[in-house]
This record gives structure tokens, C-alpha cells and sequence, in this order.
């Protein structure tokens, strides 16, 4: 603070910094803004953009646990209820992931197939995920979720599941169990384990739900709003999509706007709890030169809150503005398990679901390498109600928790994340809070202890001019601190 102070009972007045302390407050201000920069440089490397526009890897929760799949049951990785892992599936590949499950709860997998930078689908390309028991019979399956008509690289997620209840007869009692991960393929090589360069890299998902209290139907709704609402108006709020399931970014009911680049995948979530009723589109915006066609360029994935696949949409792209919006689904409910149809029976949990949009490589081809302008239209319709009564904890214990999904506005538009296993480790706004947070505290170290030798070496000076006579003795500045069978992606 300018002004006077006090040096020990000499009250002395302010001068002129010396060329010595002028030279060191430059290499404070020097060390503060190099942190800064430092700072600034890794909070735009966590951007699922970067600014050449060429889109960021894969987002992996930040705690995820590295695991190696086998080509055989003997010696399989133990996956753990709540957590997330990271593996890799070469081509041709089938691998074995062991599950130790007890008689009462129903266990989902998932396995999120992300090819490496560069690589090259076709549309029968794809991954496949299946539960089996110890004698070797399947409990479920899903379909294989391809990369379709679009032939771009891109994360695609199938799941499985063990589930106990009176219409189901196989795998009901407690025991060993395997999750089976296959990459469906054309390239007709064997199954291999060790990495190679045509190996994808997984996330897999395993989330346990706990049996009823007591028993209810097992019919699931015969009836329920399938008509199409009107499209939200209104304008556009901005919210960045994340670059994964662990690090989506939060949307609720409402017109929201982003950028998206070619070969792209961005990650919304969206809270939608019991008795409620979720639909969603999506625009692709025109462009600014260009000429030509592309078949499947905008793909629209939506995901349930144990990145079970629910429903996808695609649309082409000519250069011209481009909508596609999901079919009307069911309101959520634990009875909707019961249905024959995938996309009702997909619908069964309260929870954070998930919006993939995947812009087609091939689009930069044509049109250049953007970014494009994205529009999403949200609704949440209906009253929330209680859900089911568990007779234990889901594990990770929120992921059923629509609240816990739910976005939380803080300044300046970004969204701070529930937090909590399901989703990762909260969304790319807290992490991005976190990284704040941590370079703030570093440039503030930095600046405090080169400003702690200045003001020793000001008062070392103050000390011998006060000897000599000098009544005009400076004092230093003071320092501060810086502030079941299931359906799988189409691909279109």
C-alpha cells in the first residue's frame, strides 16, 4: 500500500525505488506473468479444440485405472462396481475382464471404442460387449455398435448386463462372471492382447444396481406421449461440449450453441429424473464457402446413465444449415426394463443422460476445416416423481441421482459438475476450476518469495543508510499474494 509505515519506532517516508529493487519488483512481475502464461498454456490444452481447430483426443476420467484385457478367462482383470478403466483392443481382438457378482444386484459394462488419431473405419467397423458366466453361457449381449455410413472415426460405446428378476433364467445366482469385449472388424486378423497400431483404446464402465425393496410389475408402460413438441425458440446460450463421458458439458431444458470441427465428438449430459420425458436435436450451421455433399455428416448418439445406448440420428450435410432431431422416447422408468423395444427398455434409469455429436472428417474435404456452428434444442418434460425403492446403494452411489447431474451455474456462464464416479470426475469446468485454482497458487509462490528477497535486501540497505545518517531511509514495498441384450449405434 502506498503511503507511510512504520520500520521498528522510525516513521520514515517513501522514496524512489533504487535500479537494484526496480530490477527485482520487473523480475516479479516477470515470474507472475511467466506462471501465468504456463497456466494459460494448460488450460488451452484441456480445451476439446485446439486452436488450429483440430479436435482433441479422447477425454478419459481422470482417475480411471489402467487394466489389460485377456485372450483367455484364466488370470482376467477384476473390474470393480464404480470405477472406470482404461484398456486397448487390437484388431481382430476379443478380451476377458472378470466380474465377481452376488445373487441380487443387476451389473452393467460398458466399453467405449475410441481408434487412435489417423485411423481409417469402415462402416462394419465396430466394438461388441457381452456378460457371461463361469460355464461359459451368455447373460446378455449388445448388438455391435459400428461406425456406419459416415466411415469416421469416432468414440462409439456398446453395453451389457446381468440382471436378476422373475422374467430372467440365466445367470441368476452368485459367482464369477466375464465381461467380453470384441472388435468387430474387416480386417480378419486373430485376437491379440498386445498393443499394436491399428489398436483401439477403451474406457469401460461398470455400474451396479441394487435390487427392489419389493417387488413391482414387470409390465413396462403401454402408454405415453409419442408426439413431437415444438421447437424450443428463444436465443442461444453458449456451453462447450467435452471431449468424453467424464468430462461432458452440463445442459438442462433451454437453446444452447457451440463449435464443433470435423472429425469432432463432443459430450453433453443432460439430467433427467423419474417420470420425466427427454427429447433433443441438433443443427448443424451453414458454412462460409465450400461446395459439395457429404452423406452422414452430423451423427446425434444419445446415451443412459450407464452409457448404455439409447437412440441415434443423423443427417447429411451440403453446405446449407442441417437439422436432425432424436425420435420421441418414453418418460423414464424402472418398469420400461420390461419392454421388448430397445430404445423403451434403454430408458429405464433417473440420471444424467448423454448427448454425443460426432461431425463427419470428411466434411473438411468439402467445406474446409472449420470450426461450424452447432445448435442443440433441449427439452425435460413433466413432473419428476420418487423413484423405486432400493434396497441398497447404486455403486457409484449418484449415478441414478438426476439432482447430482443437474448443471450449477457460476460466473461467467461455465458449469460446475456434480462430481461423483458415474460421470468420471465432474465436468471439464471443474477441472478447468481446479487447474485455476492450482496455477493461481503457484504464481502467487512465486511472486511472494522473489518479492520476500527485495524487501530483505531493501531493509538490509535501510539499516546501514540509517548508520551513515540517511534520514530519508526507504522502506520496502509489502508483498501480496495473487488472487441385457441391448441395442448399440447404428452409425448412420
Amino acid at each position: 500500500m502506498m503511503g507511510r509505515r512504520t520500520v521498528g519506532r522510525r516513521t520514515v517516508g517513501r522514496r524512489a525505488p533504487s535500479r537494484y529493487g526496480r530490477a527485482l519488483g520487473a523480475l516479479a512481475l516477470g515470474a507472475a506473468l511467466c506462471a501465468s502464461a504456463a497456466f494459460m498454456g494448460r488450460a488451452s490444452a484441456a480445451s476439446p479444440v485446439a486452436g488450429s481447430g483440430t479436435p482433441r483426443p479422447y477425454a478419459y476420467a481422470a482417475d480411471d485405472t489402467t487394466v489389460e484385457g485377456t485372450t483367455t478367462t484364466t488370470n482376467a482383470a477384476r473390474l470393480e462396481p464404480g470405477r472406470t478403466y482404461r484398456s486397448s483392443l487390437g484388431e481382430g481382438g476379443k478380451l476377458y475382464y472378470r466380474l465377481a457378482l452376488d445373487a441380487t444386484s443387476n451389473a452393467y459394462v460398458s466399453a467405449t471404442a475410441v481408434p487412435g488419431p489417423g485411423a481409417t473405419v469402415s462402416y462394419a467397423d465396430g466394438v461388441k460387449v457381452s456378460v457371461q458366466d463361469d460355464n461359459g453361457r451368455r447373460c446378455s449381449s449388445s448388438a455391435a455398435a459400428h461406425f456406419g455410413a459416415s466411415e469416421s472415426p469416432h468414440p462409439v460405446a456398446a453395453w451389457a448386463s446381468r440382471e436378476i428378476g422373475p422374467t430372467k433364467y440365466s445367470c441368476q445366482t452368485a459367482g464369477t462372471y466375464y465381461m467380453v469385449v470384441e472388435r468387430v472388424d474387416t480386417s480378419g486378423s486373430s485376437a491379440s492382447s498386445s498393443r499394436s497400431p491399428g489398436d483401439w483404446d477403451l474406457e469401460l464402465g461398470y455400474v451396479s444396481e441394487p435390487a427392489l425393496k419389493k417387488a413391482g410389475s414387470t409390465r413396462a408402460p403401454e402408454t405415453w406421449n409419442s408426439a413431437s413438441p415444438e421447437a424450443l425458440q428463444g436465443d442461444a446460450r453458449t456451453r462447450a461440449g467435452g471431449a468424453g463421458f467424464a468430462t461432458a458439458g452440463a445442459l438442462d431444458k433451454g437453446v444452447w450453441k457451440d463449435r464443433i470441427s470435423p472429425g469432432q465428438t463432443l459430450f453433453y449430459r443432460v439430467p433427467v429424473d423419474w417420470g420425466q420425458q427427454f427429447y433433443a436435436g441438433a443443427e448443424l450451421g451453414s458454412s462460409t464457402g465450400g461446395d459439395g455433399f457429404v452423406g452422414t455428416a452430423l451423427v446425434v448418439s444419445l446415451y443412459n446413465p450407464v452409457r448404455g445406448f439409447v437412440d441415434d440420428v443423423g443427417c447429411g450435410y451440403d453446405g446449407s444449415q442441417r437439422a436432425a432431431a432424436l425420435d420421441p422416447l418414453p418418460p423414464v422408468a424402472y418398469e420400461n426394463r420390461y419392454a421388448l423395444n430397445d430404445r423403451t427398455s434403454s430408458m429405464r434409469f433417473a440420471g444424467s443422460y448423454y448427448l454425443a455429436v460426432h461431425l463427419a472428417a470428411q466434411v473438411a474435404q468439402k467445406f474446409g476445416d472449420g470450426p461450424f456452428g452447432l445448435t442443440l434444442r433441449v427439452r425435460v418434460d413433466g413432473a419428476a416423481h420418487a423413484g423405486p425403492a432400493y434396497a441398497g446403494r447404486a455403486d457409484p452411489r449418484d449415478v441414478f441421482d438426476a439432482a447430482a447431474g443437474a448443471p450449477a451455474e457460476v460466473s461467467g456462464g461455465a458449469v460446475a459438475g456434480a462430481g461423483g464416479r458415474a460421470g468420471g470426475s465432474g465436468s471439464g469446468a471443474d477441472r478447468h476450476m481446479k487447474v485455476v485454482a492450482a496455477g493461481g497458487l503457484g504464481t502467487g509462490t512465486a511472486l511472494l518469495l522473489v518479492l520476500a528477497v527485495w524487501t530483505a535486501v531493501a531493509r538490509r540497505r535501510a539499516r546501514v543508510w540509517a548508520a551513515a545518517g540517511d534520514a530519508a531511509t526507504t522502506a520496502s514495498p509489502a508483498a501480496h499474494a495473487l488472487p441385457g441384450d441391448h441395442a448399440a449405434p447404428r452409425g448412420r
